[in-house]
C-alpha cells in the first residue's frame, strides 16, 4: 500500500523528500506510528489556496485545494508535486441567491476533506476511510498518469 496523506498520496519514499530541499515540509509527520493519517489542523491559515471551483451536483458543491506555499514554485516549474507535498481538498455545500448583481453561489458549510484520506465535517480528526482500494482508488483511476492526483482544477497558472 503506498504511503498516503490527506487529499493525495505522498508521492515517493521519505528519503527523497530531503534530497529536494532541506527545509521542505515533512508530510510524513501527518502519519503516526500505526500508519493513521492526520488532517493538518491549520490548513486554511498555513496553506495557500491553489484553486476553488464548483462541482456540478444537485446539492451544489464547491471544491477548494490548498497546499503549503513552498510547494507552488516546484509545481509550477516541474508540473508535478514535490515529494512529500501535502494537499488539502475541502468540499463545501453551497448556497445561492439572486442578488442585485447576479445569481450568486457561495460555500456555506464544510462537508469533508478527502482524497487518499477521508475526514468528515462531523469528525474532522478521524480518518474514516478503511480501505483505500475500496474507499478512495476508484475516484483516482482517471488521474493515474498524474501520480493518482486529480489536477484538472489545480494546474499551474
Amino acid at each position: 500500500m503506498p504511503q498516503m496523506i490527506l487529499a493525495l498520496a505522498i508521492l515517493t519514499p521519505y528519503t527523497s523528500l530531503h534530497s529536494q530541499s532541506t527545509n521542505a515540509f515533512n508530510g510524513f509527520a501527518l502519519i503516526d506510528q500505526s500508519g493513521n493519517i492526520g488532517k493538518p489542523a491549520d490548513c486554511r491559515d498555513q496553506y495557500e489556496l491553489l484553486r476553488t471551483y464548483p462541482i456540478i451536483h444537485p446539492k451544489g458543491i464547491r471544491s477548494t485545494w490548498h497546499m503549503l506555499p513552498e510547494g507552488r514554485p516546484y509545481y509550477r516549474k516541474a508540473g508535478k508535486f514535490r515529494d512529500g507535498a501535502v494537499l488539502v481538498k475541502e468540499i463545501f455545500l453551497t448556497d445561492h441567491a439572486k442578488l442585485t448583481t447576479a445569481d450568486a453561489q457561495w460555500a456555506s458549510r464544510i462537508v469533508q476533506w478527502f482524497g487518499w484520506a477521508l475526514f468528515k465535517a462531523d469528525a474532522p480528526e478521524k480518518h474514516v476511510a478503511t480501505d483505500y482500494k475500496k474507499d478512495c482508488l476508484s475516484c483516482h483511476v482517471p488521474a493515474k498518469s498524474t501520480d493518482w492526483t486529480c489536477v484538472q482544477g489545480i494546474r499551474p497558472a
